[in-house]
């Protein structure tokens, strides 16, 4: 390998910035099962977006990028991908499972950018890649009655509508990624309050907005506030900066959380046969993270 094709070392700092979004989004569907004890799903959704731009957009300018792509960002993020794992998590499927089979994104977003934007995938990614699928097939084969189909068929929607995001961002370089991602919000909210009436009904809506306690509402807000504009803006100005096949596999670090949240709060177990899941997901991490600056310093 030439110095000239040598994949690019991501600095320690940018990697603690993705583990930092991952650890949030890996917890957060602890948070999700909290929020749809009392929400419905898209009612849930809705309000999470509602919030990210009603109070924001009055004090972040909107970015200079075509409106195409902030309705594209937001109808991919929040219908697509948030509008679909809510339903799913909503009787289809565990927590642990969805932090699981939502990482199948790592994969659609290495595709799309390969076929989209050309960018190479690496010996170290397709290795790193392939040590965390064993990682999830471990997952998988152990999963049992955890999901149904209609669960698993939402989860990888959502899957390859964050992968299209991911591709939105990409082709948005240099924008502010705080105020794309608050403008980006206003297009998923008609068509959410619209799924909300049409699957939940009014009545349902209303016994929800009157009954909701503190819980519920603090489940929305770190949606809001913890998981969209701090997990979404920093995953997007990494994605700004990285080739996808450099940061997308980070992404498979959120079962690990997921499943630790999972076991620490809904007290579910953790045999060694998850414990050996982790620790292959976690050395594809490493490999992907690490490998590059093994043969950059090398002679």
């Amino acid at each position: 390998m030439t110095p000239t094709t040598r994949p690019a070392a991501l600095p320690w700092t940018h990697a603690l910035l993705a583990l930092a979004i991952v650890a949030v989004w890996g917890t957060n569907f602890v948070v999700i099962k909290v929020g749809l004890a009392r929400f419905p799903p898209m009612l849930f959704a809705a309000l999470r977006y509602t919030i990210a731009f009603a109070p924001l957009a009055l004090f972040i300018r909107r970015p200079k990028v075509p409106w195409r792509n902030l309705a594209a960002y937001g109808l991919f993020i929040g219908v697509g991908q948030f509008g679909m794992i809510y339903i799913a998590m909503n009787g289809q499927i565990t927590p642990g499972l969805a932090s699981l089979v939502l990482q199948v994104q790592v994969v659609f977003t290495i595709g799309l950018s390969a076929r989209l934007l050309g960018e190479r995938v690496t010996p170290f990614q397709i290795g790193a890649v392939g040590l965390a699928a064993v990682g999830i097939a471990v997952i998988g084969f152990h999963a049992g009655g955890e999901v149904t189909p209609l669960g698993l068929a939402l989860v990888l929607i959502a899957a390859f509508s964050w992968a299209c995001a991911n591709m939105v961002t990409k082709q948005t370089p240099g924008v502010d990624m705080l105020g794309f991602v608050i403008w980006a919000s206003i297009f998923c909210v008609p068509p959410l309050f619209a799924l909300s009436l049409i699957f939940d009904g009014a009545p349902a809506i209303m016994t929800a907005l009157r009954t909701a306690g503190p819980p519920a509402w603090g489940a929305l807000l770190w949606q809001t506030f913890g998981n969209t504009l701090f997990g979404y803006v920093a995953w997007a100005w990494l994605l700004n900066r990285h080739p996808a096949a450099t940061i997308a596999p980070a992404s498979l670090l959120v079962p690990v959380f997921g499943m630790g949240a999972s076991a620490w709060l809904l007290a579910e177990p953790l045999p060694l046969w998850k414990l050996a899941a982790a620790a292959l997901v976690i050395s594809g991490l490493a490999l992907n993270t690490l490998g590059p600056r093994f043969v950059v310093r090398a002679p």
